[in-house]
């Protein structure tokens, strides 16, 4: 034996990241994740330190994810960047993911977490809304806004609507719903 895990390690945090963005951290227990991942207990333990390890690699991964596609989002301005982004989120059909996001999740559940993963959930709320401060920036210097628009309060509003699109399907909302309000939030925009 070399030592090394004698498993996929990708596919166990995988395994752990749907169980965790389905039933949130709180609610996710060992056994939930040790029938996910066809580890044991120990196994989880021995590589992951704690349920807490395996969570903070699980929401790791995840957030790598949705941060390379936000950043994938083309347009030919920032404005539409933006707006691309919103609607790369949209829910088109049922999907075989949870419904949801596991960093918002995380962030209303951070009274259940450690303290690294708190200061994970907040970082990863915190790269999502860089990526529209940049984008903002981008916009100013192209003339798309005004030197004067408040960046840091767009770039919340921007990733509230994005929260909102991830998350509004489990209130009812359909692909529809979300497509005309992201109309309405690019309305928002102001203008030069």
């Amino acid at each position: 034996m070399s030592g090394k895990p004698q498993f996929d390690e990708a596919a166990v945090i995988d395994a752990a990241l749907i169980v965790f963005w389905r039933q949130g951290y709180a609610a996710a227990s060992i056994s939930d994740l040790t029938e996910a991942t066809g580890l044991s207990r120990s196994s989880i333990y021995q590589r992951f330190g704690d349920k807490d390890g395996l969570f903070r690699e699980a929401l790791a991964a995840y957030t790598r994810r949705v941060l390379a596609r936000m950043n994938s989002a083309e347009a030919p301005s920032a404005r539409g960047a933006v707006e691309a982004i919103l609607r790369g989120f949209v829910p088109e059909q049922p999907m075989g993911r949870p419904a949801g996001c596991l960093i918002a999740r995380s962030c209303v559940e951070k009274g259940e977490l450690s303290a690294e993963g708190q200061a994970a959930a907040l970082q990863a709320a915190a790269d999502q809304r860089r990526i529209f401060a940049a984008l903002l920036r981008q916009a100013i210097a192209a003339g798309e806004l005004s030197r004067d628009a408040d960046v840091e309060a767009l770039a919340w509003y921007y990733l509230g609507v994005l929260q909102a699109v991830l998350n509004f399907p489990n209130a009812g909302a359909d692909s529809s719903a979300l497509h005309h309000m992201i109309d309405v939030a690019m309305m928002a925009w102001p203008r030069p």
